[in-house]
C-alpha cells in the first residue's frame, strides 16, 4: 500500500464513520451493528456482490458504482414489499487504489442514502488480488407475515412489470460495441437513455407498500424477464404465459425491435432490469395499476397465471411461441 494511503482505522474514521449516522451503527467502533426491529416487524435481509468487469465496468465513475451496488439490493427489498433500513459494506479494493477514488465513491453512497435513507451500518474492507469487489448486504423492514415471496402467485392472478424491459442490456451492448449506435441507427437520446439504464438501475421503492397490499407473489427482474418469470412460475408451482406483444418497451428498444431484430431479443431478456414482475390476483389488479401509477411507477400488464409446473408459455397475439431454453443472465 502506498505511503499516502490512510491504514485501516484512519480509512474507517475518514471515509465510513461519517455515513454511519443510524445509532444502531455505534458510529462504527466496535465490531457489529445492533438494531432492534420496530414492534410488529421483520427483518428483510439480502446480499448482491458486484465485481469489476463482470456487473460493471472498471473505469466506470466510482459514484455510479456505488450507486448500483446500493440499488441492485433496493429493488430486491423493494420486491419483498420492505422499507430500507440500512446496509452492510463489503469493499474489496484494487492494488491501485487511491484516496481520490475512494473520496468520489463514498460521495456516491452518501447521496443514495440521502435519497433512499439507506444509512451504513458497518461492514469491512480488504485489499482484493483480483480487481475490485463490492458486496452489499441490505437490511429492511416489512409488517410482520406480510413480505412478498416468490411463492405465492395462484391460478387466475395477472402477471404486471413495472417500468420498461430491455433497456439495460441495450446498453450493455452499446457500452461493449463502439460501432453500436451507427449500425444499428440509434439515436443519441435512445443511446444515452440505455447507457444510463445500465449504469444506474432504478430501484422501485415507491411501490413496497403497495405490494404488501396486492401481491400474491414478486421478484426484482435482474436475471432476465423470462428466466425471472420462470423463477416465479417454479417456486409457486404454476405456469405463467407471457404475452411477448404487451411488453413494455422505451423508444430505444422499438427502435431496436424494428431495425435489429435478434438484437432486441437478446436485450429483451438479458438481465440488470432491475423492475418489479409481480402476480396480482384479478379482482385487485385495477386497483393496483391505478395506486401504483399515482405513486409514480407505471406498471403494465404483460401476462397471467394459470394451472401448471413452473413453465413459461410464450405467446402474441394469441399465438404461442416456441420457448427460450438459453435466456437470461447466468451467474456462472
Amino acid at each position: 500500500m502506498g505511503a499516502d494511503r490512510p491504514g485501516e482505522f484512519e480509512l474507517i474514521s475518514r471515509f465510513f464513520a461519517p455515513l454511519a449516522q443510524d445509532p444502531g451503527s455505534l458510529g462504527l467502533s466496535d465490531d457489529a451493528a445492533v438494531i432492534t426491529p420496530a414492534a410488529g416487524r421483520d427483518l428483510v435481509l439480502t446480499k448482491d456482490l458486484l465485481a469489476a468487469d463482470i456487473h460493471f465496468f472498471s473505469d466506470d465513475a466510482p459514484e455510479a458504482i456505488a450507486a448500483k451496488a446500493l440499488r441492485v439490493n433496493l429493488s430486491d427489498l423493494a420486491a419483498k414489499g420492505a422499507r430500507p433500513r440500512g446496509y452492510l459494506l463489503g469493499l474489496a479494493l484494487p492494488d491501485d487504489w487511491t484516496t481520490e477514488w475512494l473520496e468520489r465513491f463514498c460521495k456516491g453512497l452518501a447521496a443514495d442514502q440521502a435519497a433512499y435513507d439507506f444509512p451504513l451500518l458497518g461492514g469491512d474492507t480488504i485489499r482484493s488480488g483480483n480487481g475490485l469487489q463490492v458486496s452489499i448486504t441490505a437490511i429492511g423492514e416489512v409488517t410482520r407475515g406480510k413480505a412478498v415471496r416468490r411463492s405465492g402467485a395462484r391460478p387466475s392472478d395477472l402477471i404486471f412489470v413495472t417500468g420498461t424491459i430491455g433497456d439495460a442490456a441495450a446498453g450493455l451492448q452499446a457500452r461493449l460495441d463502439p460501432d453500436f449506435r451507427r449500425r444499428h441507427g440509434v439515436s443519441a437520446e435512445q443511446q444515452a437513455f440505455i447507457l444510463d439504464r445500465y449504469l444506474l438501475p432504478r430501484p422501485r421503492t415507491r411501490i413496497a407498500g403497495l405490494l404488501t397490499e396486492c401481491a400474491s407473489a414478486a421478484l426484482d427482474v435482474s436475471d432476465g424477464l423470462v428466466a425471472d418469470c420462470g423463477h416465479l412460475a417454479a417456486a409457486s408451482a404454476v405456469d405463467v404465459t407471457l404475452d411477448l406483444g404487451k411488453l413494455p418497451l422505451s423508444d430505444a428498444l422499438r427502435h431496436l425491435r424494428d431495425k435489429a431484430p435478434p438484437v432486441f431479443s437478446r436485450c429483451l431478456n438479458g438481465g440488470d432490469d432491475y423492475e418489479v414482475l409481480v402476480s396480482i390476483p384479478e379482482e385487485r389488479a385495477a386497483a393496483f395499476a391505478q395506486d401504483a401509477a399515482r405513486l409514480g411507477c407505471p406498471v403494465t400488464q404483460i401476462g397471467q397465471v394459470t394451472k401448471g409446473n413452473g413453465q413459461v408459455v410464450l405467446t402474441r397475439d394469441g399465438q404461442e411461441l416456441a420457448a427460450q431454453e438459453d435466456d437470461g443472465f447466468r451467474h456462472f
